[in-house]
């Protein structure tokens, strides 16, 4: 498998846990979304992804976009360890949070939106990060009141199963601390958060472990 990835992306990130926790090779292709105007809209990439995000998967002569569906697609190929629970329920609940992030979140603060704010509709570098703010802040007070639900017992959002919640979560509370995010009204997502950067999984994939990260911290 090969998998078009760029360290810093959230949605990247994502599949990169999913295919270390499933113990799956894959060839990572960095795409530089900065770098001469971003790598993303070459012809060549775009050839593989219309839309110039990432992830792009390839397995074999499929080409697979989007990160939720290729973790679907992960989890039907590779099935153990699961990152599903067998439960209709709490398949659908493990759905619906790793949904909110990538659905309610994370389009309105990915790199295209803010840099059509700032550069389309003259934002301002204040503006355009309190944007991201109220939006990221509103998704992860939802989430929070969802997992910090009576009964929950940790360490992971669905309790003891490690789920694509999980998967998606991490990536975007690294993201919302970026930009400045207070997340300590989130004690529930910041305990989720730990248990999950202390597996191999989560640690090994993160931004600042990839070959196409930056030797010296980037804004």
């Amino acid at each position: 498998m090969e998998l078009y990835s760029y360290f810093r992306s959230s949605a990247a990130w994502r599949v990169r846990i999913a295919l270390a926790y499933k113990g799956l090779q894959v060839e990572l292709h960095p795409v530089h979304l900065l770098r001469d105007g971003g790598e993303q809209h070459a012809a060549s990439y775009r050839g593989l992804n219309p839309l110039g995000v990432v992830p792009t998967l390839i397995d074999g002569s499929q080409v697979l976009t989007q990160s939720l569906a290729i973790l679907e697609y992960l989890e039907d190929r590779h099935p153990e360890p699961a990152l599903l629970p067998r439960d209709p329920v709490d398949r659908a609940r493990a759905r619906a949070l790793a949904l909110t992030i990538a659905c309610e979140i994370h389009p309105l603060n990915n790199l295209r939106v803010l840099r059509y704010l700032e550069t389309t509709l003259g934002v301002g570098p204040e503006e355009r990060e309190s944007w991201y703010r109220h939006w990221v802040t509103q998704g992860l007070l939802a989430l929070e009141i969802e997992t910090a639900r009576p009964g929950w017992c940790g360490p992971y959002a669905l309790d003891s199963r490690l789920t694509f919640a999980d998967v998606c979560l991490i990536p975007q509370l690294y993201n919302a601390r970026r930009f400045g995010v207070d997340l300590r009204a989130f004690p529930t997502l910041g305990a989720i958060e730990k248990a999950c950067l202390a597996l191999p999984a989560f640690a090994s994939t993160a931004p600042e472990r990839q070959p196409d990260a930056p030797s010296e911290p980037t804004g």
